[in-house]
């Protein structure tokens, strides 16, 4: 892996390694991406330190691969206008967009953070915008902002005022975490000394299913994030596991052994009312992903031998249709946001590998170098992939952009994490 890691860094375009919090360390590796040079001026008026607002723009820009964000620290004091901007020092530097912002205080707490996107070379806004918030939600505020850039120059949508859920291990010590998409604002879900998996987001972000051992055997719950209050919704006898949210919300996909071997059941995401079988097949079915119509269901199985993807309708019209090929063992499938690609993991000579297929051709591709990956979730906005690896027998978060050239290891100082879920977008 080391040698790897020497060879990939031999022929980036842009490296960097800095300090997302005390314990967490961000590196990303740009390989072969056009990289847009951007400046942020200093808000007039931001509050001063960690809670000034333009440095979390940058570093929001900066980890996503795409921006070359130039440095303004020299530009003293910063212009509060773009009335005020030498623009042909800026032109000197090669930049062709400039952020120039300024923060206002507003009545009860709150303040405004009023912004202007400007191209350097015309000298014309494209955007001039205003968003507000509670003074303790300056890192949202600035998150939006970072969005509206990021959507503007790129035509895709943000993703960085989302949240991540994630597993860490310490010891025989587990914990479900949520945090800002960046690892900022990390709060803890549920601690346990018995093993906790598959947490996975409700589609409106408010609610959060997993799996828990804690009555060692697995039982699926649903917890609400605003209130922290748990609901035991799966608890039949024998494993009750890999909980899948219906598009509305409703209801949940779950696999239960209680008729026998593992197959998919349809419940209702409060835990009330019948429990309607989705699949009957003589194999394992497991893993279900709904599509964003609810229409057909995404799985693993392992009817046809090893465990492979499958997609049916639930309409119950079609018989599934198998996705994957080229290797014995394929699993964890995930639905882009658009629905259009696939991501799951694959097996090739005892090395676990995230994968990348065109639904429409069927052509998958090899998205990771890393040897131990698990776990793929999609961002909201379809561009990043999220996942879990092993380097340096440690376990670590990364994110791979879909075209393959922008990577990112986002690495703990304390304990393992595993099984990353992205959120919906806010």
């Amino acid at each position: 892996m080391k040698n790897n890691l020497i060879r990939l860094l031999a022929v980036v375009l842009f490296s960097a390694t800095f300090s997302v919090q005390a314990d967490i360390t961000l590196e990303i590796v740009t390989q072969g991406a056009h990289q847009i040079p951007v400046v942020i001026l200093p808000f007039a008026n931001e509050s001063a330190g960690d809670k000034a607002l333009s440095p979390i723009v940058r570093a929001d820009l900066t980890r996503s691969g795409l921006f070359s964000v130039l440095d303004a620290s020299d530009v003293k004091p910063a212009p509060s206008d773009v009335e005020e901007v030498h623009w042909e020092d800026w032109r000197n530097r090669h930049a062709d967009y400039l952020v120039v912002g300024n923060v206002l205080e507003l009545p009860g707490h709150r303040m405004e953070a009023r912004f202007r996107l400007m191209d350097v070379n015309t000298q014309v806004a494209r955007l001039n915008m205003a968003f507000q918030g509670t003074h303790e939600q300056y890192r949202t505020v600035a998150h939006r902002i970072a969005d509206a850039i990021f959507e503007n120059l790129t035509g895709d949508k943000g993703m960085f005022n989302t949240r991540i859920a994630y597993i860490t291990k310490l010891g025989n010590a587990r914990s479900l975490k949520v945090a800002d998409s960046d690892g900022f604002g990390e709060q803890t879900m549920l601690s346990a000394n018995e093993p906790i998996i598959s947490p996975r987001w409700s589609p409106d972000g408010k609610r959060m299913a997993y799996v828990t051992f804690e009555l060692k055997r697995p039982m699926v719950v649903v917890q609400t994030l605003a209130t922290a209050a748990r609901k035991i919704v799966a608890s039949f006898k024998g494993s009750n596991s890999a909980p899948a949210w219906s598009p509305d919300g409703s209801q949940l996909a779950v696999v239960l052994t209680k008729d026998g071997h593992s197959q998919i059941y349809l419940i209702n995401a409060d835990g009330t009312g019948p429990v309607r079988r989705l699949l009957t097949s003589g194999g394992i079915d497991t893993e279900p992903v709904f599509s964003a119509d609810g229409q057909t269901l995404y799985f693993t199985s392992d009817r046809d031998g090893g465990p492979q993807i499958y997609r049916v309708s639930l309409n119950g019209s079609d018989t599934p249709q198998r996705l994957t090929y080229g290797s014995t063992y394929a699993v964890s499938p995930r639905l882009s946001p658009d629905g259009k690609q696939l991501t799951y993991v694959q097996r090739n000579e005892g090395q676990f590998h995230v994968m990348l297929q065109d639904l429409a051709t069927g052509q998958s591709q090899v998205m990771t170098d890393t040897s131990l990956d698990e776990s793929p979730t999609f961002a909201p906005n379809g561009k990043y992939i999220l996942y879990s690896t092993e380097v340096q027998e440690r376990g670590i978060l990364a994110i791979v952009s879909t075209d393959g050239r922008v990577r990112q290891n986002l690495t703990t100082q304390t304990g393992d994490v595993y099984e990353p879920v992205w959120g919906p977008a806010q």
